[in-house]
């Protein structure tokens, strides 16, 4: 049986036989807090005689009518889909169904505001989530108008993808399907979508606070802006800077992209307990809540929603306007995203560093996922949507949008937009597959593209570059050569566009005294350019960071990044030093130690706060994993009080002080510490400009909590001064945290033996109870952890297994004596070949998580 499965070959088979046209989507919203009514007609044109399917996740479906004969739901409805035999060439199909809310962050979710008790709904669809709310061809390429009619109570504001035909229309009161009087409902209408896929369309419905404005598109047309959020949470969204950075996205996509925004209106809405950061629908984007800061926030942060906004804005024309035929080109449509935001970013916004972000936070993203066993190439292979499911990884979106900057380095960026603005025209509201765009960007750069295709988006792995360099008694350069180092998985040897630059310390800078652009292709590429020229203090071989690759500094190079690495003018050198001391380090060729010495020698000197905030959970993976056990202790508790040494010498007020802050409550264990933690959070030790809001000091109070110094009782008092959705989420989060067995085994319970909790409580309840100082309580767990995989696998939403699959992994047990994760994990990957694809790829990929900690430690162990 199917289940809620959908293969490629079925996708291809139904568009061969079926050409969608529109969608009337009636639902009522009013009836239920469990289900709401929901009545689809389809209208479609098919191969006559052939037979199909729909696709509908519902708990009851009440009627069925296909070209006016009524179908018996019983016979012809089964696991995820309707079938369809002997169809016309024109057909009508209505369902009435009763569909369910979600509370996972899949199909309609439903939260309820702790409070107001206000409720509140919002639709999240990617993968192939509509189908949890109407009946619908859910595939990318069945595209088709779209109209809904929503009933709701009055009070609320109802919001799709197109604006509303007039006001609400009030519902007469009367009897609902559970023999109670409906009072209160208004019905909304919407005008039609043009013509788009099922997995852009949204309905979101509550009692939002909304914000307006508008801007002028490149056409002339008026744009009408929204900004949502929960009332409880108004106060805090700041939606001049949220349309700042929308309005300076529009006018650069539009200039870029040779196209005006394609719909109507946009709507941007911060939703609660939302999975991802933010979806794409078209004209109605949803965004991850966290980003209505009611606390301070690092900039880093700030910068986060900016991308984020500029990311999503970039879908309207790709993934909306043009969408991918099916999920092999989802890369395709998040990398481009990626890449657009960023290039927005640095051009268009006042973060005009945003590529070093890039490199220290997306790029080390797509390394790590290109060195896991389950690699695969950017355009991926698609089997079915479970592939889907986990392939929303660092190659879909990093390591894709890396290898886009490449591409646009090598063809030029004028010549690559010439190439996009090309695709938009010829493909305006299709579905396209790569070559679509490929065949643009050839006719408009002159090259061609399928030898580097090849190369770089059908083969997997990551390459490391590595300098080979000689010098005379007086430091002059005799010989110079860049080696590529490939992995024996993955032995291709690629074309890289690459700068190298060369840095002096003058003047208490380090200075770039040399720059050479060239192209580096196979095992060793000689740089006759740098021979007789004086051997600078640093060199980078990947200046600018154009290459798609790992590098590695040389001996001298190194040591005056130890000594000098604040001396940059710039954030991006010094970003591409921490990340080739990192990979070093995640690589096993440098001890973990010197790692840790380095960012707690010199991360005071860093002016990024999204490199401060990689950094801080770079050092954090070294200090719980990769240092040697026998150093483990001593190491983190002489980090610790670095951290507060440095927060405290930190300026006031600065976002770095508030980040080493948050760094050192999460290690803080010793009892010194401890009392430091509780000194900053009741006020007896104050530093300069740092305010203990409500956010911060949830996380004092959860370091307190995994130190053994606070209980249930604190959390207690704590949630009933904040008795936020956030606050429940930071309660569940410390309460888990709490370091008994007994505490622990109800986490345990509720995570897994249950299914109770929806899917932002169950995230934060997993992320407490592995925070542990003494190991020795998640040794219990590792047993039941195998023994529930695949009845966690069938029995929960895709999203909600995921969470539990990687999050009670137990990494943090590798080197742990008392149980073998690493054995166990073999043993059981033997015994269960036949387990689902996506599943064993989880445990795979955390699998070797552990081989790499214990390679790591081993390296750290041999440190002098």
């Amino acid at each position: 049986m199917p289940g809620e499965n959908l293969t490629r070959a079925e996708a291809r088979e139904r568009a061969s036989v079926v050409r969608t046209a529109s969608y009337d989507v009636t639902l009522d919203l009013s009836r239920s807090p469990k289900t709401f009514a929901s009545r689809t007609v389809v209208r479609f044109s098919a191969t006559p005689g052939a037979g199909t399917f729909v696709d509908l996740v519902a708990p009851a479906v009440h009627a069925i009518t296909l070209n006016g004969h009524a179908l018996d739901p019983a016979a012809v409805f089964s696991d995820s889909r309707i079938a369809l035999e002997g169809l016309a060439e024109q057909n009508e199909l209505v369902v009435d169904a009763e569909c369910a809310f979600m509370h996972t962050g899949e199909g309609l979710h439903r939260f309820v505001d702790p409070v107001d008790d206000e409720v509140y709904l919002y639709s999240q669809f990617e993968v192939a989530d509509s189908r949890r709310m109407f009946a619908v061809f859910d595939q990318p390429d069945l595209k088709a108008q779209f109209t809904f009619t929503v009933t709701a109570p009055a009070h609320w504001q109802v919001v799709s993808n197109s604006p509303q035909v007039g006001e609400p229309a009030p519902v007469p009161d009367g009897v609902n399907a559970n023999g109670g009087v409906d009072r209160g409902t208004a019905t909304w209408t919407f005008e039609p979508t043009p013509r788009i896929s099922s997995y852009i369309t949204a309905v979101v419905a509550g009692p939002y606070h909304v914000e307006r404005g508008e801007l002028t598109s490149s056409d002339g047309r008026t744009v009408p802006l929204g900004v949502y959020c929960r009332g409880s949470l108004a106060q805090h969204l700041d939606t001049d800077n949220i349309l700042d950075v929308t309005r300076a996205g529009f006018a650069f996509y539009e200039e870029k992209f040779g196209v005006p925004y394609p719909f109507a209106k946009y709507d941007q809405l911060f939703v609660p307990e939302f999975n991802a950061g933010a979806m794409e629908n078209a004209g109605a984007v949803t965004f991850l809540e966290s980003y209505v800061f009611r606390s301070k926030v690092p900039e880093a942060t700030v910068e986060r929603r900016a991308v984020t906004i500029l990311h999503e804005l970039a879908h309207m024309w790709f993934g909306d306007l043009v969408t991918m035929r099916w999920w092999d080109d989802l890369w395709l449509n998040e990398s481009f995203a990626e890449y657009a935001s960023t290039l927005a970013a640095a051009e268009a916004t006042r973060w005009t560093s945003a590529w070093t972000t890039f490199s220290s936070l997306e790029k080390s993203w797509a390394y790590r996922q290109d060195q896991l066993p389950s690699t695969h190439p950017i355009v991926a292979d698609m089997r079915d949507l479970e592939d889907v499911e986990v392939n929303f990884d660092g190659i879909t979106y990093a390591k894709g949008a890396s290898v886009l900057k490449q591409l646009v380095a090598w063809v030029g960026q004028d010549e690559f937009f010439a190439g996009v603005r090309a695709y938009f025209a010829k493909h305006a509201w299709g579905n396209t597959e790569l070559r679509d765009l490929l065949t643009e960007l050839e006719v408009t750069s002159g090259r061609d593209l399928s030898a580097w295709s090849g190369l770089w988006l059908e083969q997997a792995g990551v390459t490391l570059l590595r300098p080979e360099i000689v010098t005379d008694a007086e430091g002059t350069i005799t010989d110079f050569a860049v080696l590529q180092e490939v992995p024996d998985s993955h032995p291709v040897q690629r074309p890289h566009r690459l700068a190298i630059g060369g840095y002096d310390v003058q003047d208490g800078r380090l200075v770039r005294t040399l720059h050479v652009e060239l192209d580096v292709d196979g095992a060793r590429t000689p740089v006759p350019a740098l021979v007789g020229r004086p051997r600078p203090d640093l060199l980078l071989v990947n200046d600018e960071d154009l290459a798609y690759a790992k590098t590695r500094l040389d001996p001298q190079s190194l040591a005056t990044a130890i000594t000098s690495l604040g001396l940059f003018d710039d954030s991006l050198p010094r970003t591409l030093v921490w990340a080739a001391a990192w990979d070093a380090t995640r690589d096993g060729e440098t001890p973990a130690r010197d790692f840790v010495d380095l960012v707690l020698g010199n991360i005071e000197h860093e002016t990024d706060s999204s490199v401060v905030l990689v950094l801080l959970r770079q050092l954090a993976t070294a200090l719980d994993l990769y240092v040697a056990p026998e150093h483990r202790e001593a190491t983190t508790v002489a980090a610790t009080d670095r951290l507060l040494t440095l927060a405290e010498a930190a300026p006031g007020g600065s976002d770095t002080q508030l980040q080493l802050v948050k760094a050192f409550a999460s290690h803080a264990s010793t009892q010194a510490q401890l009392d430091s933690v509780a000194a900053l959070l009741d006020g007896r030790q104050v530093l300069d400009g740092l305010s203990i809001d409500t956010d911060l000091r949830w996380e004092l109070l959860a370091s307190l909590v995994a130190g053994g110094r606070a209980g249930e009782t604190d959390v207690a008092v704590q949630l009933s001064a904040d008795p936020t959705a956030t606050g429940q989420r930071a309660s569940a989060a410390a309460r888990a945290a709490i370091p008994t067995p007994e505490a622990k085994q109800r986490v345990w319970a509720a995570v897994v033996d249950a299914d109770e909790l929806p899917n932002a409580l169950q995230a934060a309840t997993i992320g407490g109870f592995g925070r542990v100082h003494d190991r020795g309580l998640l040794v219990p767990f590792v047993a039941p952890y195998f023994d529930a995989l695949e009845k966690v696998w069938a029995d929960r939403t895709n999203e909600m297994a995921q969470n539990i699959v990687v999050g009670l992994y137990p990494t943090d047990l590798a080197d742990d004596e008392r149980v073998d994760v690493l054995g166990a994990t073999d043993a059981w990957l033997a015994e269960h070949e036949d387990a689902a694809p996506a599943l064993r790829r989880l445990v795979l990929e955390s699998r070797d998580g552990v081989r790499r900690t214990l390679a790591a430690q081993a390296a750290d162990r041999l440190r002098a």
